[in-house]
Formats: structure tokens, sequence, C-alpha cells
């Protein structure tokens, strides 16, 4: 059952850098990034809770929460609000491609708290232009691609990387859309509460095309 918000979410207007866009994503059919064994646990990483639990394989984090978890030189100036989906298991977990498209960038993100290895794939949905961003992967698999490589709906993409990989967090993919037209491998995952409605509207909630996972 799709939560009320998200059946009115079902069709996003939004006034991005480029004028007024419109996606209908209830006319496609989406594939997991994450296929998970057993139902995750959704943190709260708006209070005292760690984003690692002992005990805890598969875990969910939140869009548009309101974190405390960011201490890094990298959120200096007061970004707290997160605007992508956390999909977090083991090291080694398979990221896979939500849509068929194409990778538009591939690089590593070096900063402490940053995403690591990170791929940023392009896709045509009812004629829009959508992007997404997988971040903290493995260099491994993220090394096998280069920009312009076709994807398919499912495939294998990437795998969840360690923390000396990914920019020092738990082992988990930082999933996100965007409207508008990263800069290369990289799209502010993370965004000051002043700017928390432009980032909304530019960065749909990923569970349009991941459905309610909470």
């Amino acid at each position: 059952m799709v939560p009320p918000e998200l059946r009115q979410m079902r069709t996003l207007i939004a006034d991005s850098l480029f004028g007024q866009v419109m996606v209908e994503w209830e006319s496609e059919t989406f594939h997991p990034v994450v296929i998970f064994p057993e139902q995750p646990k959704v943190l709260d990483l708006s209070g005292s809770q760690d984003y690692g639990i002992d005990g805890v394989k598969w875990t969910i984090g939140r869009y548009d929460e309101v974190r405390s978890i960011y201490t890094t030189d990298l959120f200096m100036g007061g970004r707290t609000v997160h605007v992508g989906l956390d999909l977090g298991g083991p090291v080694g977990t398979p990221v896979h491609s939500f849509f068929d498209g194409v990778v538009f960038a591939v690089g590593y993100n070096s900063k402490s708290g940053d995403y690591g290895h990170t791929l940023v794939t392009k896709h045509k949905i009812n004629g829009n232009d959508i992007w997404a961003l997988y971040g903290h992967l493995d260099e491994m698999t993220t090394s096998s691609w280069n920009p312009g490589d076709s994807i398919e709906t499912g495939q294998l993409i990437g795998r969840f990387g360690s923390e000396e990989e990914n920019g020092g967090w738990p082992p988990h993919v930082h999933f996100q859309l965007s409207l508008i037209e990263p800069e290369g491998f990289d799209l502010p995952g993370v965004v000051h509460p002043d700017d928390r409605e432009w980032a909304l509207s530019v960065f749909p909630d990923p569970r349009l095309v991941l459905g309610p996972l909470y």
C-alpha cells in the first residue's frame, strides 16, 4: 500500500533551474537498488542514535531527515537535511540500477564524510532527464564503468564499500534522484535547512522509484 503522501507525489511538479518539470513516475516499473533479504530497520538519525547499530545488519536512513551525525569539516556551515535515501548492509552488498540509462559520471569523492566511490547515472522518464547518484560504493566495481556506458534495469552496478573507501561511514549506498544535471560525480546529499525547500523540489523522494520502504 502506497502512503497517501506518496500517491500525491507520483506526479511531481518542481520549479528547477530549467523551468517546470513534470514526471509521471507511476507510468514506469523500477527495480530495487538493494534487495533486502529480511526486513530492514528504519533508523532515526535526528537524535542521539548512531548510524551503526550492533546486531542490525540491514538498515534504511530516511529522506528529508534533519540529522545530528554530520561532524566532519565537509558539513561546516550547518548542513543537516538529508536529501537522499541510505540503504545499509554488509560490505560487498550488490547495488542495482533502478532503471535503464547510461553512466553519466564516475569518480572518487575523497573528503572525510563524503561519498567515496560514486556513480551517477542518467535516465529518460516520460521524456524528462533524470539523474541518480549512488554513493559510498567500492572501487573494484565502480572502476569498471566509464561515462556513456549503457546500463539496464536491475543490472549490478556496484557494491557497498568499506569504511576505508566510502568516506568513513558504515557500509551503505546513498541513493539520490535529481531533476538537475550534477556537476560531475557529485550532488549535495545534505543541505542547509535554509535550502530545504529548493532541495526537495529538485531532489525528489527516492521512494517514488523504490516504493514505500517506510
